[in-house]
């Protein structure tokens, strides 16, 4: 008989879960109190990669899983292979790199390294003084918002329900409270990026405010996403303000540029400060920006646990309930590996990735 699971959140952790809980044999429901991917999902850039650290198995996994979802209807995600430019400002970061390749490398994660000259040519929008870049060619971006309605798609064709509208006001012992009163009944995966700690207070997390700003379509034309080297120290700050040059390219021809956090910010206005030095710290690495105006610029929050790994397993003390937030900006990249170790969980079966990492109950003391 097939069993009941109740997704709380149709964000892409959310629909990716629906689908591996589909595929595996569930009688799924998805429960959104608004609209799919109107949270964290809608706010992010879409960059699938690669990252060494903590988030490298996880990232890597969730990459080869990408790969197979794209080989049907890649458009539907708005999918480019981009790849990857890690872009080296001095010597020491051209140093940071090379142990970056020797760690992706040992990981059989491929990669190539871009003197100054191979940089040029590769990306001519990029400033003249660069120290290098390091490739990952495998990495690419999709559109969230369409990525989120295509994996919905495809769990509700295996048979999949969702409910948008319906807000969940609390855990029952055998299922889900729905405002207004109506209960459901199954095992239940809370994946509200960063609403997660309504429903599971105990589980510390912390909102990250981000920037985005997205560009006319006349300005310099680049192939890869490029990331200055130094964005993995921002991404780990433990306060303050950080800010690091991350570009894509987007089908349209327009420009995305991030990006920032904050920590400890809560206004989701945008910063007119903020956004100066972002752009400023994009200018360095691509001059030509300097004559492109902005469409658009906008906010979102990141989801972070104290560690910086994300929660994805059973819930200590809860019944039959398990967690699948946290990812702070590495959703988009980690959802199919998070759905495939938490429908594996959930099973009692062995999985490709050591859950231990990710396990909630780290954080419960």
């Amino acid at each position: 008989m097939a069993r009941d699971l109740i997704v709380v959140g149709c964000g892409i952790v959310g629909a990716c879960t629906a689908l591996a809980a589909q595929q595996a044999g569930f009688r799924t429901q998805l429960v959104e109190s608004r609209f799919p991917g109107a949270g964290v999902s809608a706010a992010g850039m879409g960059h699938l990669v690669v990252l060494d650290g903590p988030e490298l198995a996880l990232s890597a996994r969730s990459l080869e899983l990408w790969r197979e979802i794209l080989e049907r209807n890649p458009r539907s995600f708005e999918y480019r292979q981009t790849g990857t430019l890690w872009v080296a400002e001095s010597g020491a970061d051209q140093a940071a790199l090379a142990t970056r390749q020797a760690t992706l490398a040992a990981a059989g994660i491929a990669s190539a390294w871009l003197d100054p000259r191979a940089l040029n040519l590769e990306e001519p929008a990029l400033a003249p003084d660069l120290a290098g870049g390091l490739l990952l060619p495998g990495d690419g971006i999709v559109y969230p918002p369409k990525a989120v309605h295509e994996l919905l798609t495809r769990a509700v064709a295996l048979g999949a329900t969702v409910r948008c509208g319906r807000r969940v006001t609390a855990l029952a012992g055998d299922g889900v409270v729905l405002e207004g009163g109506e209960h459901l009944a199954g095992e239940v995966v809370v994946a509200t990026g960063g609403a997660g700690s309504e429903l599971l207070p105990e589980l510390p997390l912390m909102a990250r405010k981000g920037h985005l700003v997205i560009t006319d379509v006349s300005g310099p034309s680049i192939r890869h996403q490029l990331v200055e080297a130094g964005y993995t120290q921002g991404v780990h700050a433990p306060s303050g303000l950080s800010i690091a040059m991350n570009v894509q390219p987007r089908p349209t021809g327009q420009l995305l540029i991030g990006s920032s956090r904050e920590n400890g910010v809560f206004d989701p206005a945008v910063s007119t400060e903020v956004t100066a030095a972002l752009v400023r710290r994009a200018l360095r690495f691509l001059p030509g920006l300097g004559r492109l105006p902005a469409t658009r610029i906008w906010t979102g929050f990141r989801p972070a646990t104290p560690d910086g790994l994300p929660y994805i397993g059973h819930v200590p003390g809860r019944g039959p309930v398990w967690a699948a937030f946290g990812h702070e900006g590495l959703g988009i990249t980690t959802a199919p590996a998070t759905a495939e170790l938490l429908v594996d969980r959930i099973l009692a079966r062995g999985s490709v990735l050591d859950g231990a990492p990710y396990d909630p109950a780290r954080c419960l003391g």
